[in-house]
């Protein structure tokens, strides 16, 4: 299914310059990596202490869109100037939980929005990235498959932000929205297990 994960590509050709730079002045991916989750989790703790703050909001797709170009920049460092280790594996996946779960939990904290769901949506989200790297064991690829990706999310819950700090209410179609993200990330998990099973080698 498609997914704003397919784009990928044509945003990794526009950072290489800058991950070019970054690689001369010395920064390496686990850096990149780390200072993204730290980030990630300073904003969330932002949101989590004053969810009425609608600056916190309109500023989450500025940190959202940062984090995906950082993650990608780690994945080009490690891959593109022979930056790649055990160590910065590990902290790729365990960071991308972590600042899931720190950016998106805050939402259950908003006023009139649905808290179950909120928090249903980060616990699918980590089983989805789990699910993804567990093909790994079975000899097919790390899936990325959607609908409900890490970049969807981040673009849908940018969106959320983006609305919730211009000082739009929460309203009756904002919950209908987090859930049809919480389905979108079962058919994820669905899709991801589905196609590693497909194409692995292992029984």
């Amino acid at each position: 299914m498609a997914s704003v994960y397919d784009l990928k590509p044509k945003f990794q050709n526009l950072l290489r310059p800058l991950v070019r730079q970054l690689a001369a002045y010395g920064i390496t991916a686990n850096q990149v990596t780390v200072f993204a989750a730290l980030w990630s989790v300073g904003h969330g703790l932002l949101i989590a202490f004053n969810p009425d703050n609608r600056l916190w909001f309109l500023l989450l797709p500025v940190t959202l869109f940062a984090r995906m170009a950082l993650n990608a920049v780690d994945g080009m460092l490690a891959r593109e100037h022979n930056q790649k280790s055990r160590l910065g594996a590990i902290l790729n996946e365990v960071s991308d939980v972590i600042s899931d779960a720190a950016l998106y939990l805050p939402f259950a904290l908003v006023a009139g929005l649905s808290p179950i769901a909120a928090v249903l949506s980060v616990v699918l989200a980590g089983l989805s990235e789990m699910t993804g790297v567990t093909a790994a064991t079975i000899g097919a690829q790390r899936r990325y498959d959607g609908p409900m990706g890490k970049s969807d999310r981040a673009t849908v819950y940018g969106a959320l932000g983006l609305l919730l700090g211009l000082g739009f209410q929460p309203a009756g179609w904002m919950v209908w929205a987090q859930w049809i993200i919480a389905a979108l990330l079962v058919v994820t998990v669905f899709n991801r297990a589905r196609r590693a099973l497909q194409t692995g080698s292992a029984s």
